[in-house]
């Protein structure tokens, strides 16, 4: 009998709740170390992008305006659901990684990998009702006057992963969005998107409306000078990306006046530790995507 061959999964993009195949056609396969062909994912396009970045502006406003409390709890019910995905995040994770050092291996592994990431939904999930006290204020006027600094979501986030940590370092990157309020359209690892593509499989099983989140797998370079033009992107998180990615990413801000984050740069002494809570659950990353309205009102009424 001839020898059977696999039936291999390809991962689509998620999308405003759904999982389109990319409009182009194009997949990229997911290979072991050994060279072995595990799965496929999309290769988002241009296109895939623009319609990931309307479906976020269309879910805005209704995500925006949800009480703090009922975001923390939708983010707690989406680490809920990565809790049950623990097993399929370890192997997807395991498939892309390099061999670890012995002295990172316990620290670095998949395991620890994926617990971190579903603690830090749920720090954040902790901080949507609670950042707007922390960094909004009663600020002190000479004069019968009251004036409140109060904050609003910037918009719409994209959010640009790094190689390193693909599971941990998406989640983080994108928690402190979605708590304050805003939508995100994110691009997984390139050289792991499979817990990525995951990500979205376990959002769409969560209560998070449709649209909130955005994923997209495929070629970053391709796709980051898109999303620096892109004028209905209201600004960029970003982590462990090249001097030239980080360069092009903020050159779209001279020209559109999106609010770009890059924190450290690839192979630089600054490299974001995606596994230092101190360094990564502040609520100072959430102050990069609010802005701050500020408010007069008589002492007297």
């Amino acid at each position: 009998m001839p020898e059977r061959l696999d039936v291999l999964k390809t991962y689509k993009l998620y999308i405003d709740g759904q999982f389109p195949r990319s409009e182009s056609g194009r997949s990229l396969p997911i290979s072991d170390a050994k060279g072995k062909v595990l799965a496929h994912v999309a290769r988002a396009s241009r296109k895939d992008l623009r319609d990931a970045v309307e479906a976020a502006r269309k879910a805005q406003g209704g995500w925006s305006s949800a009480s703090g409390y009922l975001r923390g709890q939708i983010m707690y019910r989406m680490a809920e659901m990565m809790e049950g995905k623990r097993a399929e995040f370890i192997r997807a994770i395991g498939a892309g990684a390099p061999k670890p050092s012995a002295a990172s291996s316990r620290k670095h592994s998949p395991d620890a990998e994926v617990t971190a990431a579903i603690d830090r939904l749920v720090h954040y999930a902790g901080w949507a009702d609670k950042y707007a006290q922390v960094l909004g204020c009663n600020n002190p006027v000479s004069g019968p006057f009251y004036n409140f600094t109060i904050t609003e979501p910037t918009g719409v986030v994209a959010i640009v992963a790094p190689d390193q940590s693909p599971l941990l370092a998406l989640v983080s990157l994108l928690a402190p969005a979605v708590c304050a309020g805003n939508t995100v359209v994110a691009i997984a690892s390139h050289a792991n998107p499979l817990p990525g593509a995951i990500l979205g499989e376990v959002f769409a099983t969560s209560d998070v409306p449709a649209g909130v989140v955005n994923i997209l797998t495929g070629d970053r370079a391709e796709l980051l000078p898109h999303i620096s033009a892109h004028r209905d992107i209201d600004a960029i998180h970003a982590a462990n990306l090249t001097a030239e990615e980080n360069t092009l990413l903020r050159a779209g801000a001279a020209e559109n006046v999106k609010r770009v984050t890059c924190r450290g740069v690839a192979g630089a002494k600054d490299t974001v530790d995606w596994f230092d809570n101190g360094q990564c659950q502040s609520p100072w990353w959430i102050e990069s995507f609010v802005e701050m309205k500020t408010i007069w009102h008589p002492a007297s009424v």
